[in-house]
């Protein structure tokens, strides 16, 4: 697999010697046995090599090996070149073919699973890439662990891939297990895998992703605006786009009803003609396409519907929506802003749906991309129908097309909810104002954009220069301040813990609160602003912050994961501290007091709750869900 993969002359193995306890003989000759079979020392071989040219760290199966179980020194192997390519901050592709967990060593290795996992959130926890490829088979706990973590998950064809492994089920239960269900194909269906991808095209497949997400430097930069390209007001297209008529007829004087009839034309482009390039498309199992797309020099997760699945009868359903809530979660971890794409008919309105929890999806989906913490931007390309176009809707920025609309019901719904029939649904269109722009009229959209026949480059460069332009007003957005007419100092903290639970607090030399314990952090600092790419924006500030603070307070190096709150202080003159608290990793460093700690050290919660602490501290850390 390893070279199959890897770039010729490039791989570095990062493996040293298993080491086992208490061996009993006939464990230690399957072990020698497996050895002698595959000519490697243990069930999983890590290490460096360059993919299409890409660095990445592999974490590799021998399924020859004891079937790919893990025991405690694979467990600790796995361990190892995860923290190490969080250290190096490089991103990883594990490729599992495993039965689970080694039953000759029982718990120990039952618990390894646990130790992966681990090393594998705080690799995506300091927005590092985790890649998964499943090969055949991979069951147990490999599958419900390391194996289920990926950002993207790829699938080889044909392979058995679950939880149960089939001969355990039919030992237990004396029957088979049902066929077809614990098949790549099947889960790729049911949006737990993101695409089927043959052995042989999995080095251009993870190439492309890799390229995607590596700084552009030397790409031009894409204005935010220009003299010749301004970015258009609802009142006052682009000057680069036609007036605003159909995108389709040209029909200046077209009514509501015409515009939705419009966006229903078989032909009509959709979102398969907007991702043209410089676009890895990640999952396209479905209504949903989860893509990473260059806008200019932005990568951003594209979220969007695709019309022509849709007009086959496959609506969106909670998987799918789960598959647009697995795309956030990658934008927010990656620290990538989302593009939504708007296009539906309506959801799936069906048993099926409604027990697989249709409407709480819906409403996960609103709160997940309300709270993504980089720039957000959507589309509405065509229709629009109900919670699955809404689901996709509030982003910083709202573009549109002239012919889309958005509504609660398609209008023949509405029709038949208000008049109890569908004869009145172009009166309904008409009176609702669902059309983009009337949308645009009340402020709900604020671009109107061309779509239609060769429009893709046009719109993908407005994306690009929304993006941009919004880039600087991230934590204004997502931190909106209550108290904005008193003065106000950022600052930034981390909760951090240690491999056995324990908390990093300092003891706190200046006011306020002098002399109690708090976790650390201090002021943002005006070098915070500046990275080695030019200025940061203001997400990146913080984490930059969190960064020296740390290491001016306690002498520990950290990688800085997800934001847990903010908090307001007084700062005892009229003003108030706004402190973000984020969840960071100890890499590295010497714990010592420094900078403005009287003292600092590692506390157990009960030895935490003997201290004078700060105000709400142990209130904060519980309702984080940091201690119990």
């Amino acid at each position: 697999m390893v070279t199959t993969l890897v770039d010729e002359g490039t791989w570095r193995s990062w493996d040293t010697a298993p080491a086992y306890v208490a061996l009993d003989a006939t464990y230690a000759a399957a072990l020698g046995r497996a050895r002698r079979r595959t000519g490697v020392d243990e069930s999983v071989i890590t290490g460096v090599g360059e993919v299409s040219g890409s660095p990445i760290v592999l974490v590799v199966s021998e399924f020859g090996f004891l079937a790919g179980s893990i025991g405690q020194a694979a467990g600790e192997r796995v361990v190892a070149a995860v923290r190490r390519a969080t250290r190096e901050r490089l991103p990883v592709l594990a490729l599992p073919a495993s039965g689970g967990t080694r039953m000759q060593e029982g718990t120990v290795a039952f618990l390894q699973m646990a130790a992966i996992a681990e090393a594998v959130e705080c690799h995506r926890r300091a927005g590092l890439l985790y890649l998964v490829y499943l090969r055949d088979p991979t069951t147990g706990g490999v599958f419900a662990s390391w194996g289920s973590m990926g950002h993207i998950t790829w699938a080889e064809p044909g392979a058995l891939i679950g939880f149960l492994g089939p001969r355990v089920f039919e030992g237990l239960h004396h029957t088979a297990f049902p066929e077809g269900v614990q098949v790549s194909e099947n889960l790729a269906a049911q949006g737990i895998v993101d695409a089927l991808v043959p052995v042989d095209e999995l080095a251009q497949r993870v190439g492309s992703v890799v390229d995607l997400l590596v700084e552009t430097d030397d790409s031009p930069a894409e204005p935010i605006s220009s003299p010749a390209e301004p970015i258009s007001s609802p009142a006052e297209p682009t000057s680069s786009q036609p007036e605003p008529t159909s995108s389709l007829s040209g029909s200046a004087a077209m009514s509501s009803w015409d515009h939705v009839r419009a966006t229903r034309a078989p032909h009509r482009p959709g979102l398969r003609q907007l991702l043209t390039d410089e676009t890895a498309v990640i999952h396209d199992v479905g209504p949903i396409i989860l893509a990473l797309s260059r806008f200019g020099r932005t990568t951003a997760v594209v979220i969007g519907q695709d019309r022509a699945v849709q007009a086959q009868g496959r609506l969106v359903g909670p998987a799918d929506l789960r598959v647009a809530r697995r795309g956030m979660v990658v934008a927010t971890e990656l620290r990538l802003p989302v593009v939504t794409v708007i296009d539906t008919p309506g959801a799936d309105l069906s048993v099926a749906a409604e027990e697989g929890g249709l409407a709480r999806e819906i409403a996960l989906c609103l709160a997940d991309l309300i709270a993504v913490p980089r720039p957000t931007v959507s589309v509405l390309l065509g229709e629009g129908a109900g919670g699955a176009a809404l689901a996709l809707f509030p982003t910083d920025r709202r573009l549109a097309a002239h012919d889309a609309w958005l509504s609660p019901l398609p209008p023949e719904g509405a029709s038949v909810i208000v008049h109890r029939d569908t004869a009145h649904a172009p009166e309904l269109a008409a009176a609702q104002g669902i059309v983009a722009t009337d949308l645009a009229d009340r402020g709900e959209i604020d671009d109107l954009v061309y779509w239609g026949p060769d429009a893709a480059e046009g719109l993908r460069a407005h994306i690009g220069r929304t993006l941009t332009g919004l880039a600087p007003d991230r934590a204004r957005r997502v931190h909106h301040s209550t108290t904005v007419s008193r003065s106000r100092t950022l600052a930034v903290g981390a909760i951090i813990r240690d491999d056995r639970g324990r908390f990093l607090l300092v003891q706190r030399l200046r006011d306020p609160q002098a002399g109690r314990w708090t976790v650390p952090g201090g002021k943002v600092d005006p070098v915070d602003t500046v990275g080695p790419n030019g200025i940061r924006d203001d997400a990146d500030v913080l984490v930059a912050a969190v960064i020296r603070e740390i290491a001016e307070e306690t002498g520990i190096d950290v990688m800085v994961g997800t934001e847990a709150w903010v908090v307001e202080i007084p700062d005892g003159k009229g003003g108030v501290f706004e402190i973000h608290d984020f969840v960071a990793v100890p890499v590295g460093g010497a714990l010592r007091a420094a900078d403005d700690a009287a003292d600092a050290g590692w506390f157990t919660v009960d030895e935490m709750r003997a201290l004078p602490l700060t105000d709400g501290l142990i209130e904060h850390l519980t309702a984080g869900g940091f201690i119990e």
